[in-house]
C-alpha cells in the first residue's frame, strides 16, 4: 500500500509541476497586445491556461527523462503538442462538431467568446505549435526539429486526430464495429498520446528502431485512456469530468462501452494498462512515472 500512496503522490505532483510549467509557457506566450487583436489573444489564453489533465506534456516530460533532455527543449515540445490538443478541443466543441457549451468546468470558447473568434483562436493555436518546433530554441540540431515538425503533422493530420475527428462525425450516422472503433479512437485520440512519447525520444535522438517499445506503450494507454473515457461519457460526474456527460449514447454512437459492456470494458482497460507497462521492461526506475501514468489512465475521474 506505501508503494501504491507514493506512486500516487510521485504522480500528483508530476502533473501539478508539469500544469504550472505550461501554464507559464502560454502566459508567455499569449501576452494580450494591445490592439484589436486583443480578444483573439484572451479567447486563446482562456482554452490554454488553467485546467485540463496536461497528460500529453507530462508525457513528453516522462519520456526525456530517460534519455537526459535538455528541460527547455522537453518543454517547448510538450507546449507545442498543447497548442495542437487545445486548438482542437476549440473547434471539436463548435455547434458544426459537437455543439459543446462547456469545457475544462467553464464556458467553451465560443460561448464566452463568439464563433468567429473560437475558429481564429483554434487557426493560432495551431500555427504556434509549428512556429514553437521550428524554433532553434527547441533544439540545435534542424534535422532534429524537422523530424518533431513531421512527426506532429502526421499525428495531428488527416491519418491521425483530425482523421480520427472527421471518423467521429461520420459514427453518428453510421453503425461501427469494434475494429472501427479502436481504429477511430487511435488516430482521434491515440495519435496525439503516440506523439507525445515519440517527441521526447527524437529530442533524446533515439533511433527509430530503439523505439518500439514505447511506441507499443503509447498505443496501449491511449487506447486504455479512451475506454476511461467511454466509461467516463456514460457514468462520470459532470462536475468533475468538467464537460457534458452522456453525448455519445444521445448521439447513439458505437462505443467501446456499447459494444463490449461495461464489465468487458474495464477488463480490456486493465489489460491494455498491463501491456504497456510490459513495454518498459527494458527500462528501470527512470521508468516509474511512465508507468504510474499508465496506472492513472484507469484511476482518472475526468
Amino acid at each position: 500500500m506505501a508503494s501504491v500512496t507514493h506512486a500516487s503522490l510521485a504522480l500528483e505532483s508530476a502533473l501539478r509541476q508539469v500544469a504550472a510549467e505550461i501554464d507559464a509557457q502560454f502566459d508567455r506566450l499569449l501576452e494580450v497586445p494591445d490592439d484589436p487583436r486583443a480578444d483573439l489573444y484572451r479567447a486563446m489564453r482562456h482554452a490554454a491556461i488553467g485546467g485540463g489533465k496536461r497528460l500529453r506534456p507530462l508525457l513528453v516530460f516522462a519520456t526525456a527523462q530517460l534519455f537526459a533532455v535538455d528541460k527547455t527543449c522537453a518543454a517547448r515540445v510538450a507546449t507545442a503538442l498543447e497548442c495542437i490538443h487545445v486548438y482542437s478541443l476549440i473547434h471539436d466543441d463548435l455547434p458544426a462538431m459537437d455543439n459543446d457549451d462547456l469545457r475544462r468546468g467553464k464556458p467553451t470558447v465560443h460561448k464566452a467568446f463568439d464563433e468567429a473568434t473560437a475558429i481564429l483562436a483554434g487557426d493560432c493555436l495551431h500555427a504556434l505549435a509549428f512556429e514553437i518546433l521550428g524554433h532553434e530554441a527547441t533544439h540545435p540540431d534542424p534535422y532534429v526539429r524537422v523530424e518533431l515538425i513531421a512527426e506532429l503533422a502526421r499525428a495531428s493530420g488527416p491519418s491521425g486526430m483530425a482523421g480520427g475527428q472527421m471518423m467521429d462525425l461520420e459514427a453518428e450516422k453510421a453503425s461501427f464495429d469494434l475494429a472501427t472503433v479502436t481504429r477511430l479512437q487511435a488516430m482521434k485520440t491515440g495519435a496525439l498520446i503516440s506523439c507525445a512519447v515519440e517527441s521526447a525520444a527524437i529530442l533524446g535522438r533515439v533511433s527509430p528502431e530503439g523505439r518500439t517499445g514505447l511506441r507499443g506503450y503509447a498505443r496501449d494507454i491511449g487506447l486504455a485512456f479512451q475506454i476511461v473515457d467511454d466509461i467516463l461519457d456514460a457514468e462520470g460526474d459532470e462536475a468533475l469530468v468538467g464537460k457534458k456527460v452522456g453525448k455519445d449514447s444521445a448521439a447513439g454512437k458505437e462505443t467501446f462501452l456499447s459494444l463490449l459492456g461495461i464489465d468487458r470494458a474495464r477488463e480490456q482497460a486493465r489489460m491494455l494498462v498491463d501491456q504497456a507497462i510490459a513495454h518498459l521492461h527494458a527500462f528501470g526506475p527512470e521508468a516509474d512515472l511512465l508507468r504510474d501514468v499508465a496506472r492513472f489512465t484507469l484511476e482518472r475521474d475526468r
